[in-house]
């Protein structure tokens, strides 16, 4: 029999980003509030120099992330073929611990486009029928950018966003993004330092007419004290930023933005160790009662609540809500059903290049150093000519310096003398031109519950079905020959490329992001959305699910910045509307 605790005004599952910004929101309100989080707390450990600066631990035993054992998902490419499950991390790495992958994440804060939250709105302006694939299900987000702009301006400003201001108040600004969506107020600090990587790289792209500009950073360029008191330290450039904590608390993160100030509050609590299994549900099914997890000791946990929170990963979340039978599970063959739908990925791509006399210095560089280029976003360019939808933020972004991820020639041996000779000679002369792509959601991209393997406790692990589209496949060709063109201005010794070209499947030992997006997406139309545009869940009026998990598709950048956003947006509805009168936010 499971145990009974004493009940909350609002469980929150997971305590990454969305739960950490749920939990200053709610309890600015007046709720008691309890976060569940499965793994561990992560604290001074995996903060504190020197410790996060060991890149056999963190960058390559993945001491920050979910490890299969505990979150397996299975795999498969077809409706036809039997899933496997994860034996071990490759394509994505999910955070593990109080502040998820927010924790480890590279620190690239970058908004979508106002075409992106309207992306099926200009595919039927500007497509005709059939150029663009039969089984493609993409859709609108359901939010605009008027509404979401002030979300975004506060969560930057939670962050300490540094970078260049490209449209004010729809004043085009010299040195940003002139493609991006106005914004009501300029970034909160200067960009980061430019590089000898950043200096070749803008300069050969604005050769080819292209507008880049510095990448828009949650690596602060300067001492910062966030909305909440938080204060984060400048930069110092040690280059441990993607899967380390920042040892430099410079690095945006739950821990050092929200995290120390919620843990203040009275009516805020957090328990770790606790793997929630299920949201348990009134009779009528229309009305979550609270959670269930599994506490460190092994015993089944009842936790009441009013309003329950799912901000946990995406894919964690399209589990629980269907192993809790949140919703009607998405049916590829019919197309009907919501909950799995529209799963997306991202696809990436670049061009190595290596200079013998050329010293870029790698070791000194944060997460977010470089240049990036829009002008191969939606809308900013025909793509419809070339027969695909979508695009891709080309930038060239020297992340790190830890040797051992230093990347080499392909034909360089893997061990031994080989190995260390070919490090010696290319480490601190290596180039990367990468794009960052869009991915489109189709009828059989999908999630479900697996039909054979369970987790430890006896549940269904989630089974994706993925793989690399036409679309997509369109997409890197083209992005590859302009990056192939800014290759050629730059005139490296050596180069070598990947990209996902025709005929290419998905491979889930290479990794591409963390950014899986999709399964129980937003909408305004219930029959294709399993949440309504305030992340409220169509069926169960009380269940909000704040995550990646709600895009539709996904667009060609980093989701952080989209996913504080709609968190803030989903906060406020409940704030102002749904506290003083409990039920669904729209009619279904």
């Amino acid at each position: 029999m499971a145990i009974q605790k004493a009940p909350v005004d609002a469980v929150i599952v997971g305590l990454g980003w969305s739960g950490s910004i749920m939990g200053m929101e709610l309890t600015d309100a007046g709720l008691n509030v309890l976060a569940l989080e499965r793994g561990a707390d992560r604290t001074h450990e995996d903060f504190a120099y020197p410790k996060p600066a060991d890149e056999l631990a963190y960058g390559y035993r993945h001491k920050m992330m979910q490890k299969p054992k505990q979150s397996a998902v299975t795999i498969r490419r077809g409706l036809d073929e039997r899933a496997l499950p994860q034996r071990k991390l490759g394509a994505f790495l999910p955070g593990d611990g109080v502040g998820g992958a927010g924790a480890h994440w590279t620190g690239v804060l970058i908004r979508p486009t106002p075409t992106d939250l309207a992306l099926k709105s200009f595919a039927d302006e500007n497509f005709e029928p059939g150029v663009l694939q039969e089984d493609m299900q993409i859709q609108d987000f359901g939010v605009s950018w008027d509404e979401l702009e002030p979300h975004f301006t506060f969560f930057e400003k939670v962050c300490g966003q540094s970078g260049t201001t490209g449209n004010l108040n729809g004043e085009i600004q010299e040195g940003g993004d002139p493609f991006e969506g106005p914004r009501s107020e300029p970034y909160p600090l200067p960009a980061l330092q430019d590089t000898q990587n950043t200096v070749m790289f803008d300069k050969a792209a604005r050769q080819l007419g292209y507008h880049p500009f510095p990448n828009p950073s949650a690596n602060v360029s300067r001492a910062w004290t966030n909305p909440y008191g938080m204060q984060l330290g400048p930069c110092n450039y040690c280059g441990f930023c993607s899967k380390y904590g920042c040892l430099n608390y410079s690095k945006a993160s739950p821990q050092t933005c929200i995290l120390d100030a919620l843990k203040r509050r009275s009516n805020f609590e957090y328990r770790t160790h606790a793997n929630v299994t299920r949201v348990e549900l009134a009779p009528d099914g229309k009305t979550a009662t609270g959670v269930t997890y599994v506490d460190g000791d092994g015993n089944e946990v009842f936790q009441p609540a009013d309003i329950v929170v799912l901000a946990s990963y995406s894919l964690n979340n399209v589990r629980l809500m269907l192993n809790s039978k949140i919703g009607k599970p998405y049916d590829p063959i019919s197309r009907t059903g919501v909950v799995g739908r529209n799963y997306a990925y991202q696809v990436g791509g670049g061009i190595s290049m290596y200079f013998d006399d050329i010293e870029f210095n790698p070791f000194a560089t944060a997460g977010a150093t470089g240049r990036m280029f829009n002008d191969f976003s939606p809308g900013n360019f025909d793509s419809a000519k070339h027969g695909f939808i979508g695009g891709a933020k080309m930038h060239s972004s020297q992340a790190t310096g830890t040797p051992i991820s230093m990347p080499l020639p392909k034909n360089t041996p893997k061990w031994g003398v080989g190995y260390k000779e070919a490090l010696q000679k290319h480490y601190g002369h290596h180039m990367k031109l990468s794009m960052t792509g869009s991915v489109m959601s189709y009828r059989t991209n999908m999630l479900d519950l697996d039909p054979t393997w369970k987790d430890p406790y006896g549940m269904p692990l989630l089974r994706m079905t993925f793989d690399w589209k036409e679309n997509e496949q369109k997409l890197s060709m083209f992005m590859r020959d302009r990056l192939r063109e800014i290759a050629d201005i730059l005139k490296p010794d050596y180069r070598d490329e990947s990209f996902q070209l025709e005929g290419s499947h998905f491979k889930v030992t290479s990794y591409v992001s963390t950014h899986n997006v999709g399964g129980a997406v937003m909408g305004t139309d219930p029959s294709t959305s399993a949440v309504n545009r305030y992340l409220q869940s169509w069926d169960v009026h009380n269940v909000f699910v704040p995550s990646g998990s709600a895009f539709p598709q996904n667009f060609q950048a980093n989701p952080t910045d989209l996913i504080g956003a709609l968190t803030y947006w989903c906060a406020k509805k409940i704030r102002e509307d749904y506290l003083k009168n409990p039920g669904p936010l729209m009619s279904a």
